[in-house]
């Protein structure tokens, strides 16, 4: 039985040989002591690819997420995200259960402006949440892996820093944006406050995130981090795979990035043969029902590792089905859209023949009666 291509997420990797060597050799201690000399290493490396002055090794990027909030804000605060931002869409409602706070969301789809800040900022009156903090999510998952771009990161930070507020960057993908954007990730991160990043995603370590910020901030989020249950013992074996996944696999994410437009090309151009699109103005939709009900798809174009196909009217299951009957493992992202996601375990040769099945298996939905339904979303 041939096995299946799994593009669910990046988190589904399994480490290599060479990491589970590093692992096997990796110097350890007593982390909850701080002494386990590979945990240290890790954490100065990410200090020093982040620009900031200290980092602290986390279990995951929700964990690294949740401690910035408790280190920025009190109980009653408000926090500024993108729409479908993770830390407040897929941790669980850990926000408001651990820092009690409220988030107000700007832009559309993820990315916001400066602009976007102002208006949602609350006036300084006594019986209105105060706004504290300011989360951007880069890349975005939920926008399609977007990177966002640094132009309106460092005018928000200056709208921020006006009114007083931290910025937060939820980097668990921050890799793919660094060799997307062509800039370090030390130029990403450099105007925010503290930045979270992810071994587990893109670089293919099995466990492990980073919080990255002042030496002041890393001491309070230590606390926070043992509060949480995240302090953990001869943690150096987990920290000796994210200091070779740093060493090894952060320049062949753009092999992941063109893996993905390969496939969204191939979806597209399925896309466009099987659908009808709708109609291009109001009165032409109000004369032809049929067209504007007619199945069809939008792909998203990959700006990194993921690919959003969108469905309307058709539920994202039997596209996710028809691709599994095919021999490749895709997720719901929502009730009519899919996510598809490139990574290290995606071979060379198995690219093309995923995006054969997926252009298939979407000609196929998109060939069936439309009707309304769904699946729930899944980060």
């Amino acid at each position: 039985m041939q096995a299946m291509i799994d593009l669910r997420s990046d988190t589904v990797t399994r480490p290599t040989a060479t990491m589970r060597a590093a692992m096997a050799a990796a110097e350890v201690g007593d982390d909850v002591y701080r002494e386990d000399p590979t945990v240290r290493r890790l954490e100065e490396r990410v200090a020093e690819l982040t620009g900031k002055e200290a980092a602290l090794f986390v279990p995951s990027g929700t964990m690294g997420n949740q401690i910035a909030l408790l280190c920025h804000t009190q109980r009653g605060d408000e926090v500024i995200a993108g729409e479908g931002a993770h830390c407040a869409y897929y941790e669980s409602g850990a926000a408001p259960a651990w820092s009690g706070v409220q988030f107000a969301f700007a832009g559309r789809g993820g990315l916001f402006t400066a602009e976007d800040v102002e208006h949602a900022i609350k006036p300084p009156q006594y019986y209105l949440p105060r706004t504290r903090v300011v989360a951007i999510e880069n890349t975005h998952n939920r926008a399609g892996g977007r990177v966002f771009p640094q132009r309106d990161v460092l005018a928000i930070a200056s709208v921020a820093r006006a009114h007083g507020l931290a910025l937060h960057l939820d980097g668990a993908r921050i890799w793919n944006a660094a060799v997307a954007s062509g800039r370090t990730v030390a130029e990403l991160a450099a105007p925010f406050d503290t930045a979270s990043v992810c071994f587990s995603k893109g670089l293919g370590a099995p466990v492990g995130s980073a919080l990255a910020g002042s030496a002041d901030v890393v001491r309070a989020a230590l606390r926070f981090r043992k509060m949480l249950g995240g302090g953990m013992r001869q943690a150096g074996v987990l920290a000796a795979a994210a200091l070779h996944a740093l060493t090894h696999h952060q320049v062949r994410l753009a092999e992941d990035h063109e893996a993905a437009r390969t496939i969204a090309r191939a979806m597209r151009e399925a896309a466009h043969r099987g659908s009808t699109p709708p109609a291009a103005d109001t009165r032409a939709a109000k004369d032809t029902p049929a067209a504007t009900d007619a199945p069809h798809a939008t792909v998203g174009e990959p700006e990194t590792n993921i690919v959003y196909v969108e469905t309307p009217g058709i539920p994202a299951e039997r596209l996710v089905e028809a691709a599994r009957q095919r021999g490749v493992l895709v997720g719901a992202a929502d009730r009519s859209a899919v996510r598809i996601v490139t990574h290290l375990d995606l071979a060379p040769a198995q690219v093309a023949p995923a995006a054969r099945a997926l252009a298939e298996a979407l000609a196929e939905v998109l060939a069936l009666p439309r009707e309304r339904g769904g699946a729930g979303a899944r980060a």
